[in-house]
């Protein structure tokens, strides 16, 4: 083998693998974001998420006209609690700020009948 044939070779592979890393820096950068307040399917409305420890989450679901409080983690979700959807706790629920934390767990404690 020659040098030039070694480079020859070398030089498609270090463009691919150029490529892939550019295409993987796109994708990072540009890709789809998943954002769970604007996530809706049907009538399945994510209403809040809260973080409770690394990648295990507590949210508000709205499903037709129940509410379901559900326990998300890496391998499965469970079921919490279902509620009767009352209209004015997702009126005031939605006129809220989503940014305001305890959002989400002041709804859980109301319906709980904690304070």
């Amino acid at each position: 083998m020659t040098f030039g044939s070694v480079i020859s070779m070398l030089l498609p592979l270090l463009l691919v693998i150029i490529l892939l890393y550019s295409v993987l820096y796109l994708v990072k950068k540009y890709g789809l974001r998943f954002s769970p307040q604007k996530f809706q399917i049907g009538g399945i409305k994510v209403i809040s998420t809260q973080q409770i420890m690394p990648k295990k989450y507590i949210s508000l679901i709205k499903v037709e006209d129940r509410l379901l409080i559900v326990g998300v983690s890496d391998n499965s979700f469970s079921l919490l609690k279902e509620i009767d959807c009352p209209d004015e706790l997702l009126e005031s629920s939605s006129n809220q700020s989503k940014d305001l934390p305890g959002n989400l767990k002041d709804i859980i404690k109301k319906n709980l009948g904690m304070k």
